[in-house]
């Protein structure tokens, strides 16, 4: 029987060569030209195929890198269906004596082409597939050109962020409104160049959108460096964050230290007093009724003052203690230096309008980005003040419905540290108002960017919002696992590749790219790279000197807490 099937193979593979060779009226040899396999079985994603082991041997050493590699895993290969081309990605290889050709492999369907009739190569291509093969269709190698008409721009906007894979000078584009307008994550393991390539995408977006609004959430200090000429850099020292910008819940997480039953009865009384601190303010008498969440100022003053009359009007029977723990911890925010960002007497004016004005870019002034430095905030308020970052952008987007939209792009860098899977929820605000964004900013033109080294320990429900998936090398069985569960069918040949993947190489799937793509990241300009490089123990453990100057400079910034 196996006689007879390669035989079979052999008769069909001449037939095809024949053909192909009339049709196009070249010369024979050609390595494209010929057939290296046929279809077996047909499935309605995908399909096996026998690939002959000889012919992919003859092909390893073409010219071209695409026909070179084609029938390898995570390659594409072309089927000829009609009139037409049917584009697949191999997703695994198997030998198998009992086949035509000894090799067996599984192939996901990417989408179809026409067919130029003086080339033979693929034109006019889509994604998705109208019509199949029958078993018995040859499959032939894909060739660089043909990789170029796939990849090439259909003319919508995009932006090029590198070169496809295995190519060595096909542009690796992705649309830019697929790209924002349904979210993205770029996810890689430490170590992979996933700084360096975050940058170099918000780079070309702010290259394409001079005009944009895009805002960055950088946890270590590492991209204030690669956009200091194009962006606005806020940190600790000009930050200037109002505390009343703060929700009633965002004022729970800072100002309430207890826990179970007593932080029940601690969140009555702070709301109560922040209500009533709030109602003071002229604004509210223009308003009329507001609300605990209301952003209107108010004086730290008042908040103490009116924690102070409710305890004071306290029955024999009632305890101070909640009253006294609020009081403490306010007491603390505002003689605390760190906090000094946010909880400092000279942001009790009415500057909302200005903030969202500087924060937001409106207008941008030639400075679509801001990065917003918070290595420099205290632990354990970082994610309260992501929180209302992330909430303002939200709520602007929902109240700003009447106006012209002008929509706004939010990057998380450590994304796992703000929206947590269950497994590791705190239930802080931060959490739920990115799993908002998630589901539901596209409707209000609200672009969300996710950036993590651990996928895994991200909010299930987070990933799967994000419609462009950019993959770099992950090298935890369990981030794999929630990658590949997150992308699409079509992509299932490019993530066995992902813990093979070198350094700023990645997959990118989903809405903003044609197909599924192996890229290689364009190298970025030194003085456009964030500063995140590793240091170099064996260079800087080779010399020595100016230890205690060093020393005593980083004890005076420590003790003034960078000031």
């Amino acid at each position: 029987m196996n006689q007879m099937g390669m035989g079979a193979f052999g008769t069909t593979a001449s037939a095809g060569r024949g053909e192909a060779d009339a049709a196009h009226g070249t010369e024979r040899g050609s390595s494209w030209r010929e057939p290296i396999g046929i279809v077996l079985e047909i499935g309605g994603s995908g399909s096996r195929i026998a690939f002959d082991l000889g012919r992919l041997n003859e092909i390893s050493s073409d010219s071209d890198p695409s026909v070179a590699l084609s029938g390898q895993v995570g390659s594409q290969v072309k089927v000829r269906v009609g009139n037409g081309w049917l584009l697949a990605s191999v997703r695994n290889q198997k030998q198998a004596n009992d086949v035509p050709g000894g090799m067996v492999a599984e192939v996901d369907f990417l989408g179809e082409g026409d067919e130029e009739r003086l080339t033979g190569r693929i034109h006019g291509f889509r994604r998705g597939v109208t019509l199949y093969p029958i078993p018995g269709a040859l499959v032939y190698p894909a060739t660089s050109e043909d990789l170029s008409q796939i990849y090439a721009s259909d003319g919508r906007a995009s932006i090029s962020v590198g070169k496809v894979f295995p190519t060595k000078d096909i542009r690796a584009g992705l649309y830019v409104d697929a790209l924002l307008g349904k979210h993205f994550a770029l996810l890689g393991s430490t170590g992979t160049g996933k700084s360096t390539s975050a940058a170099l995408i918000l780079h070309r977006i702010c290259e394409h959108a001079p005009e944009g609004h895009v805002i960055m959430i950088d946890p270590h200090g590492e991209y204030s460096s690669a956009f200091r000429s194009t962006g606005m850099l806020l940190d600790v020292t000009n930050l200037q964050m109002p505390y009343w910008l703060m929700n009633f819940e965002e004022h729970c997480e800072i100002l309430l230290t207890s826990r179970g039953d007593d932080r029940q009865l601690d969140s009555e009384i702070l709301g109560k007093c922040l209500l009533e601190a709030r109602s003071k303010n002229r604004l509210a008498e223009q308003i009329g009724k507001i609300t605990v969440d209301s952003p209107i100022p108010y004086l730290l003053s008042d908040l103490s003052a009116s924690l102070a009359n409710a305890m004071g009007k306290l029955d024999k029977g009632h305890s101070s203690a909640p009253y006294m723990r609020i009081r403490n911890r306010l007491d603390e925010l505002k003689g605390d230096p760190r906090y000094q960002f946010m909880f400092s007497g000279m942001l009790v004016g009415d500057t909302m309008a200005d903030f969202i004005t500087r924060i937001f870019r409106l207008p941008s002034n030639g400075r679509p980005i801001s990065i917003i430095d918070v290595s420099g905030v205290p632990t354990e308020i970082t994610s309260t003040v992501v929180a209302v970052l992330s909430r303002l952008v939200f709520d602007f987007a929902v109240w700003g419905r009447e106006e012209q939209t002008r929509p706004i792009l939010l990057v998380c860098e450590e994304a796992h540290r703000y929206v947590p899977s269950e497994k590791h929820a705190d239930g802080s605000s931060v959490g739920r108002i990115l799993s908002r964004i998630a589901k539901e900013g596209r409707k209000y033109g609200i672009s969300l960017g996710l950036i993590t080294q651990r996928p895994s320990d991200l909010a299930e429900g987070v990933l799967s919002q994000c419609g462009t998936i950019i993959s770099m090398r992950l090298n935890n069985d369990r981030d794999q696992a929630f990658v590949r569960a997150a992308m699409p069918e079509g992509a299932r040949g490019f993530l066995d590749s992902i813990p093979a993947l070198r350094n700023r190489e990645c997959i990118i799937c989903g809405e903003g790219t044609a197909i599924p793509m192996r890229v290689r990241f364009d190298d970025l300009e030194e003085y456009k790279r964030p500063a995140s490089a590793d240091p170099s123990f064996s260079q800087l453990w080779s010399h020595a000197g100016g230890e205690e100057e060093q020393v005593h400079r980083t004890v005076q910034r420590w003790r003034t807490q960078g000031r």
